[in-house]
């Protein structure tokens, strides 16, 4: 089965702590450096004309981590979806937010409002989308879209599920770029990336750059995508 042009791109943003540790440098140094290629990286997305790009920024696992790194991400977060939310409008760019966002969340007041802000603010934007995987978990998320179609009255079925999820409306991922060379989903969009074309690079995140999305846009055209039926 011939491969059809991308419409969703997945990306976990892997290696900013070794990036940093090589460098000699603090670990959120490397997290700043991650920031940069973002950046850089969503630019690209546009130039490409990609539609979607779904970035897994921050795990319901991570808040295992020092309190030092998580407020330093955090931070660097509420950085990125306030003073380069111009930029991103500019670029005619839709956020939205996947993961678990509401009050029971340990999602600070002002995290949520950034969030909601954000959102409302590139709602009517008609260019590619970025979905933000922002205190996300793949079992909670199908938790919660679990519930959800059980508190609707509706059978829980494939459809409904599917509806109920973060992506609701979103074609899933044509492929899944991983950085680092790890090789592993992490819990992200288990539901979504049944059928996702993988690929795993020895690069860290923070010199994952356009060059790299190039060569990893040009491995997935070879691809033949079955979906099981061939």
């Amino acid at each position: 089965m011939t491969t059809a042009p991308l419409q969703h791109l997945a990306l976990i943003m892997d290696g900013n702590g070794r990036w940093a540790t090589r460098q000699g440098l603090p670990r959120l140094a490397g997290h700043k450096a991650g920031v940069t290629s973002l950046n850089t990286l969503v630019e690209a997305l546009v130039r490409q004309q990609i539609p979607y790009a779904s970035f897994y920024a921050f795990s319901t696992e991570n808040w295992g981590r020092s309190v030092e790194e998580v407020t330093g991400i955090f931070a660097l977060l509420e950085y990125y979806f306030t003073q380069e939310l111009a930029r991103l409008k500019a670029h005619n760019i839709r956020l939205r937010f996947l993961g678990d966002h509401s009050e029971a969340s340990p999602l600070n007041p002002r995290i949520r409002a950034i969030i909601a802000n954000a959102t409302a603010e590139t709602a009517a934007n008609t260019g590619t989308t970025l979905l933000i995987a922002l205190n996300y978990g793949g079992h909670d998320e199908l938790v919660r879209a679990t519930r959800k179609v059980a508190a609707s009255g509706q059978e829980i079925t494939a459809q409904t599920l599917e509806a109920a999820l973060d992506t609701a409306g979103v074609p899933p991922p044509d492929l899944l770029i991983r950085t680092s060379g790890e090789q592993r989903l992490s819990g992200f969009l288990p539901w979504q990336l049944a059928y996702t074309e993988l690929y795993f690079t020895p690069t860290l995140w923070p010199d994952f750059g356009p060059a790299q999305l190039d060569e990893a846009l040009a491995w997935y055209a070879s691809r033949q995508r079955r979906f099981g039926k061939v």
